[in-house]
């Protein structure tokens, strides 16, 4: 079963616009006790969105010619279960001895100093001679230099000084270590199958890319990978294509919700983002959109096509692999995201820092490709493809814990909380929410709200440090040819929202159990998903009644005209308006000139300059608006 799912993904090619494919293997009993109906309290489990923080702990770095351990090597299950019988050993012992709160630092001494140093023995860290006589109490080098190891395996500031960041990791359980270590021996065993000479190890716990030589640590990079509510999924493949500035293929989902409306109010709108609209695919001919009658078109048929250049959501590169899961490595135009420490704010997909160093190392001087070359192609925009000759293996790998110098053990908190299920390959189901059978990651491919593509362009800045391409929000323009006044939001740290103002799922269960009746979908459910449906159908006509507030004080004659002109905003109207109390209509009065031009009682005379300018309808275009010039 190892070999089959190691090797899945080497017999599936995907398209930059695939659908995530999913993967899973079985819970164990006690997570799928709990899973009962857990699948509906997903939005209220959902966890908060991740706002970037902190100063980077970790280094992009080439590292060649210092010998230093990686993640993952061909022995790394069996150099872990040596570390677990340590650990068991710990544990039967009575554990780790729990360190006072406060700060320690070279040349302090004491009591708490003591305590210190025989916890940093029991690990592995400090010599039995740092506990014992005239050092016991004594905050030493050598002292200095174990805290400093600790703090590198635990993803922490090397400082060598102790403070509170360090005393927490230092008083975690030692059981619970145990527990974690437990959970990886088997995903290590797994990931280090035909990993072959030259490799890639992506840790997305970690937040890290390792590029491996020869058993050795050739160079590292900081990655962006996916926040809890869209996971990263585990591939074990080799590399297949670096795509020098690749294309962007807007989902249709983007060019309803955003581009369009966008170039209904501002005709040269794709021009200045350099988006070209394509028939029939990347080969098809490329459209006037002045010609195109965007209300009744299908979009389907249409490729919108963002060409290279500096607001492209993949910047210079993209390196794809075969996967069933449609995400890949790639540049990006936001690099002030890796300035901060926490950096799990991507959809799925994995955006590299200094991604041309990266490349130089796959393609390994393949075709006369080195560093000036490879820094020319990112200057002249020149799109390339370049299939890989003898392609590095790659494994996006989930470790919480894994082997480190010394015979010291490396940990990572568990940020997708897979430890437990037995999870190895596949996709992580996003935090708080299980899978149709109740389990934390799936087999089967299921429906999901967003592709891959399409949730990373709603992310805050994906497309560069302004927003440029759809502006600060994620909304359809007030009155353009989609506005359909249900909107949804967009949190300021980058997860998408949906209607009902809650972070969006990878899911849309309601359409899975439409399509899978036979997969648990009860009467009790149905009506449990019927209901959820209305109380959201009522906060999403609250959330509009808001956001219109302003464009809704029009006069009644100006929302009728609307109305006439448009179907689709008198069912908005609609939908969107307040309660109001009925009142008995008078019957209208007959305002024909009579003799002499005299009007009968009760009726105006209409004003002359009204009559002749008369006011427009708001935010009703014409049918063929959307073909002016």
């Amino acid at each position: 079963m190892r070999k089959v799912l190691g090797m899945w993904g080497e017999r599936h090619r995907v398209s930059t616009r695939v659908i995530i494919g999913l993967l899973g293997v079985s819970l164990g009993a006690s997570l799928q006790a709990q899973a009962a109906g857990s699948i509906f309290d997903a939005p209220k489990k959902q966890e908060a969105p991740i706002t970037p923080s902190g100063t980077p702990t970790t280094a992009t770095e080439v590292v060649q010619g210092q010998n230093q351990m990686p993640m993952l090597q061909s022995n790394s299950d069996k150099l872990l279960q040596d570390a677990q019988a340590r650990y068991a050993s710990i544990v039967s012992q009575g554990g780790f001895p729990v360190v006072p709160n406060g700060n320690y630092k070279k040349g302090d001494h004491g009591g708490n100093v003591a305590i210190l140093n025989k916890r940093l023995f029991i690990e592995g860290y400090l010599r039995v001679e740092g506990t014992q006589g005239q050092y016991a109490e004594i905050f030493t080098t050598a002292t200095q230099d174990s805290v400093a190891r600790f703090q590198h395996n635990h993803g922490l500031a090397v400082t060598g000084k102790v403070d509170a960041a360090t005393i927490a990791e230092l008083n975690v359980p030692a059981d619970k270590r145990l527990a974690t270590i437990a959970a990886n021996v088997p995903r290590l065993a797994t990931y280090e199958e035909g990993l072959g000479d030259r490799y890639i190890v992506v840790n997305v716990p970690a937040q890290q890319l390792e590029a491996v030589s020869g058993g050795r640590v050739f160079e590292r990079h900081n990655v962006i990978v996916g926040r809890p509510a869209r996971p990263t999924p585990v591939v074990m493949t080799a590399l297949a294509t670096v795509k020098f500035n690749p294309y962007w293929n807007a989902p249709v989902s983007i060019v309803e919700k955003d581009i369009i409306p966008k170039f209904d109010s501002n005709f040269t709108y794709l021009k200045e983002h350099d988006i070209k609209i394509l028939r029939g695919g990347q080969n098809g001919e490329v459209v006037d959109p002045h010609t195109i009658d965007f209300k009744t078109v299908k979009l389907d048929d249409l490729l919108f096509r963002q060409e290279p250049g500096p607001e492209n959501a993949m910047a210079t590169a993209k390196i794809e692999f075969p996967s069933p899961f449609g995400i890949y490595l790639h540049d990006t135009p936001e690099k002030q995201m890796f300035n901060y420490n926490n950096r799990f704010y991507s959809s799925g997909c994995i955006r590299v820092q200094k991604v041309a160093d990266l490349i130089d190392w796959i393609l390994n001087g393949q075709d006369g490709y080195n560093p000036d070359r490879i820094a020319t192609m990112a200057k002249t925009l020149e799109r390339l493809d370049v299939p890989l000759t003898t392609p590095p293996q790659l494994r996006v790998a989930y470790l919480t814990a894994w082997p480190a110098a010394g015979g010291t053990v490396a940990f990572r908190n568990d940020v997708y909380e897979m430890d437990g299920s037995g999870f190895t390959v596949g996709q992580p189901m996003p935090v708080g929410e299980m899978s149709p059978d109740g389990k934390r990651f799936v087999l089967k491919p299921l429906p999901h709200a967003q592709s891959v593509d399409a949730a990373e362009a709603e992310g805050n800045g994906f497309f560069g440090k302004s927003n440029t391409l759809f502006g600060s929000s994620s909304k359809p323009a007030q009155g353009s040819l989609f506005s359909s006044g249900k909107q949804g939001g967009q949190a300021s740290q980058g997860v998408p929202l949906g209607a009902n103002g809650k972070p969006k799922g990878l899911f849309d269960w309601e359409t899975y159990y439409k399509q899978h009746p036979k997969d648990g979908l009860t009467a009790d459910v149905g009506k449990t998903l019927k209901k959820k449906k209305k109380k959201d159908q009522k906060t999403d006509s609250t959330l509009t009644a808001k956001a219109t507030d302003t464009k809704a004080k029009t006069t009644t004659k100006t929302a009728t005209a609307k109305a006439a002109t448009d179907p689709n905003a008198a069912k908005a109207a609609t939908a969107d308006a307040k309660p109001v109390v009925k009142k008995k209509l008078k019957k209208k009065l007959d305002c024909t000139a009579g003799e002499g031009g005299k009007l009968p009682d009760g009726c105006k005379a209409p004003d002359a300059a009204a009559a002749a300018n008369p006011v427009p309808v708001p935010d009703a275009p014409a049918p063929d608006a959307a073909k002016q010039p």
